[in-house]
Formats: C-alpha cells, sequence, structure tokens
C-alpha cells in the first residue's frame, strides 16, 4: 500500500477527474466501437484514433502456456467463448509467454475469428534482427495477417524494435504502436520514452495496492493522448487470496460488485486515463465474473477512495 495513501493519489484533483470522467461519457465510455457486443458496455476511446474498446480485455500469461494439451485446450476454448460471448475485445499475449499465441490461434479458428478482436502481442529479443521474424512468427500462430497492436516487451532493445514496428505499421502488418513494463519495473524510462516517442499504447502493473502508476504515468498518458492497457490487477491471484479471506463491504454493491475480482477491477477501470484492464484466467465461470464488470456502475473519485481505505484496513 502506497504511503500516501491520505494525500491525493492520481495528481488529478477532483475536478479535473470528474470534468474527465464526464467527457469520456460523452465522447466514447458507454459508445461502443461498431464491432462489438452492445451500446451498454462500458468502452474507452483509444486517443490516437478515437476507436474504443471494451474496458475489459484478457491476458495470457500463464493461463494459455497449455502446450497443444487437448483437455487444457478445450477449457481455453470455453474461456474465449465466454469473453467474446460478454462483448470482449482485446487479447493480449507475447512470445515470452510459451505457447500462449499458438493457443490463441487454435482457439479463433475454433471460433472462426470472432468479430471485434482487438489482437495485441509484443515483441521479445534483445537482437534487432530477430525482431522481424518473431512477429511474423507471432502472426503465423494467431493465423493473422495483420495485429492490431504490437508492443516492446518490457523495453527491450526498444528503440531498434520500434523502428521495426513502424516500418510493419507502413506495411499494414500493424495498426497501432505500444510499449509495455511490469511489476511496478522501469517506470522512470517507459516515463522518458512517453514524453519522447510518438507511442499509440503504455502497458504496465496498475492496481488497487500498487498505485505508483497515478502519480505520473496515468496524468502523463492522459496528457499525450496515449492508451494505457493495465496488467497484473490481481498480483496474478496474490490480492484474491489476499482479500478473499473477508466479506465483501455491503456499499460494493453500489457499483454493481458482487465479488472481490469485480471490486479490484472496476477500481482500476474508473480512473478515467485507464483504456483496458487484461485479466488472465484459465476458468470461463471467472471469464464471465470479470465480464461483468463491463456493465453497471463505475466508481466515482469518492467511491475510488473508499475503497482504497476499506482495503488498507484487511
Amino acid at each position: 500500500m502506497s504511503d500516501d495513501a491520505d494525500a491525493d493519489p492520481w495528481l488529478i484533483d477532483r475536478r479535473r477527474f470528474l470534468g474527465t470522467l464526464a467527457g469520456l461519457v460523452a465522447g466514447g465510455l458507454a459508445a461502443p466501437h461498431t464491432a462489438f457486443a452492445t451500446p451498454s458496455l462500458h468502452t474507452r476511446p483509444i486517443p490516437r484514433s478515437g476507436e474504443s474498446l471494451p474496458v475489459v480485455g484478457m491476458g495470457t500469461y500463464i493461463t494459455f502456456n497449455v502446450a497443444g494439451d487437448e483437455s487444457l485446450l478445450a477449457e481455453r476454448l470455453e474461456v474465449m467463448r465466454a469473453f467474446f460471448a460478454a462483448g470482449g475485445g482485446l487479447i493480449d499475449s507475447s512470445p515470452m509467454y510459451g505457447s500462449s499465441e499458438a493457443t490463441i490461434g487454435h482457439c479463433l479458428a475454433q471460433l472462426g475469428h470472432p468479430t471485434g478482436m482487438f489482437s495485441a502481442t509484443k515483441v521479445w529479443t534483445w537482437f534487432t534482427s530477430d525482431g522481424d521474424a518473431q512477429m511474423q512468427e507471432s502472426r503465423r500462430l494467431w493465423r493473422i495477417p495483420q495485429f492490431d497492436l504490437m508492443q516492446v516487451h518490457n523495453l527491450l532493445s526498444w528503440k531498434d524494435h520500434l523502428a521495426t514496428i513502424r516500418r510493419d505499421r507502413d506495411a499494414g502488418l500493424v495498426r497501432y504502436i505500444g510499449i509495455t513494463t511490469s511489476h511496478g519495473r522501469r517506470h522512470e524510462d517507459m516515463e522518458e520514452l512517453m514524453r519522447t516517442e510518438a507511442l499509440d499504447f503504455v502497458q504496465f502493473t496498475y492496481n488497487i495496492v500498487d498505485r505508483e502508476a497515478e502519480k505520473r504515468l496515468l496524468p502523463l498518458a492522459a496528457d499525450r493522448g496515449i492508451a494505457v492497457i493495465v496488467n497484473r490487477p490481481f498480483q496474478r491471484k496474490a490480492l484474491i487470496e489476499r482479500f478473499g479471506r473477508h466479506p465483501l463491504p455491503p456499499w460494493a454493491a453500489e457499483i454493481g460488485c458482487s465479488t472481490w475480482a469485480q471490486f479490484l477491477l472496476k477500481f482500476i477501470v474508473s480512473h478515467p486515463a485507464v483504456t483496458c484492464v487484461i485479466p488472465a484466467t484459465s476458468r470461463a465461470d471467472h471469464m464471465r465474473e470479470n465480464m461483468a464488470v463491463l456493465s453497471g456502475p463505475l466508481p466515482d473519485p469518492d467511491m475510488r477512495r473508499r475503497m482504497v481505505d476499506h482495503v488498507a484496513t484487511l
């Protein structure tokens, strides 16, 4: 938990937060891209284009690394089926995630490549010369001709890989460009690149106890017009296990939460600078639980403070 919990954690005052949130509502918070399911789902616009994304996406780290196991593949197919049935869009992966990209490709083929998918993966290699081949392989594994978003994973050899991704964008192989980090690492490096590079997306860790990004990265993304993907919303399973031993506060019903997972996700997506959060799961019932966050009320600034204060007592 941040030591400055009594200060304004966003470096955005209440008036600015409400004004930004009101602008998102007026300009696309609930106005979906034509590919997505229903106008009642919470979406956020990608600042560079205005294209909308559902605020809950799907991560695939560990969960989709099933190495061709037929039983596990069938389970992951049901996870993805539940994702799209609930209005999901963004799926995020990486060559670092073992067989996850191959699993995604298998499931997409079984589902007939559902309309509305927003494909996001990463390039992850020290060697510039290997980046092009790795991205080609990712397209082959996903069984798609173009990625919506290509990201430099953990800023590895970022300068050269960004040049390659920009070339691929010019060739029609990529639509958006981004960079990532995780575990709260390299925030200073990411901040510098957000200020100096033309980026469409950034991805980093943010959750109700890891709130370092509220100080600079989230306000900077809003100021620079960069979309934000949030990873590690549950610290993998740690926050669910930590808080799950306690009853959900009764007032969580005011924001439509019936589980701790929904409580934690709604805190994240209610920050006006967040575009999409990407929880990962291997279970279809957990996917449906997560995707329920796409509808119902979102916390206002007072409720967000109440949520932070409550979990600090647990």
